[in-house]
């Protein structure tokens, strides 16, 4: 059987992968112009590094890369264009960031922070959490990926109770983002059960995490028969089914810990036949080479 592709995520963890940032705070402290010259600097050497990134997976041969989505602070501000208008001015090498990916046949997916809460209670947050999402969307757009789950935009489900109110809210979103839009069950709000009526309604790909499912679900260990059926599921939901991403992590004290391992040891049979699988671990590019390294793919099902 063929190995999946494993996917790193955003950094590693020695120094290859890193971006810089700036808080808030920080920023609003600047005059117009500082803020300029700050972000101009920032973006510029981030989108150099997204390009190392490049470089970094293709000379090991990793074909699915999460890129980071803080590598452009104070780009969703609503008061503030300078972040938008810097990016304007550095069209050019954020394209030639993304066509090295796609010249070396790296998959790039996205997955924004949880504050993003399209389904929220408040109508400030849910308009905050509009302005994130495309912000993100519109960020890849410039790194030239095309619109659709092929670059995956992931998010989980957002308030609990409030499926239908996210089924609502997902055809009004701009092309850039809904139609890269997956969603992936979580260990306390949504589990893939709650997710796949609005994966149907929506034709949104559910991305099925089997760690957070086991957690959830209070179940011994990622061999529970569930895992296998919601692999299934999920891959329904994907168009082509070839396209299908998992996420793989283990907890660091046993099944039920929410916490990544530094690296995998546990490896789901229900995952045998996964073509592209995230590896969530604390020791990234190295969990990654562990995996590659042993041409993991998991065991048959007893």
């Amino acid at each position: 059987m063929t190995a999946p592709a494993y996917g790193l995520v955003c950094l590693t963890v020695g120094p290859e992968v890193r971006f810089r940032t700036i808080t808030l705070t920080n920023y609003r402290k600047l005059s117009p112009g500082e803020r300029e010259a700050k972000l101009l600097d920032l973006y510029a050497d981030n989108i150099v590094r997204v390009r190392r990134a490049a470089e970094f997976c293709a000379a090991r041969g990793i074909r699915l890369y999460r890129l980071s989505s803080s590598l452009f602070p104070m780009f969703d501000l609503e008061d503030d264009d300078t972040g938008r208008a810097v990016l304007d001015h550095l069209a050019g090498p954020m394209r030639e960031a993304g066509q090295a990916f796609e010249d070396a046949g790296i998959r790039v997916l996205m997955h924004p922070e949880q504050f993003i809460v399209l389904n929220s209670v408040r109508p400030e947050v849910r308009a905050a959490s509009a302005r994130a999402i495309a912000a993100h969307a519109d960020t890849l757009d410039r790194f030239g990926f095309p619109r659709s789950t092929w670059n995956l935009l992931l998010l989980h489900g957002g308030k609990g109770g409030r499926a239908a109110e996210l089924a609502a809210i997902i055809p009004d979103l701009p092309d850039s983002a809904r139609l890269r839009l997956g969603l992936e069950n979580d260990e306390r709000a949504y589990g893939p059960q709650d997710l796949l009526p609005v994966c149907g309604a929506t034709g949104v790909p559910l991305v099925f995490d089997a760690h957070h499912h086991v957690v959830r679900e209070k179940l011994p260990n990622q061999e529970d028969p569930s895992v296998r059926e919601w692999v299934l599921k999920a891959r329904a939901t994907w168009q082509p089914p070839e396209w299908q991403v998992v996420h793989l992590s283990n907890g660091i004290d046993g099944p039920q810990d929410r916490r990544h391992s530094h690296l995998i040891t546990d490896f789901p049979s229900a995952y045998r036949d996964v073509p592209w699988i995230e590896v969530e671990a604390k020791g990234k590019e190295e969990a990654v080479a562990g995996l590659m390294g042993r041409g993991a793919v998991p065991p048959e099902q007893p």
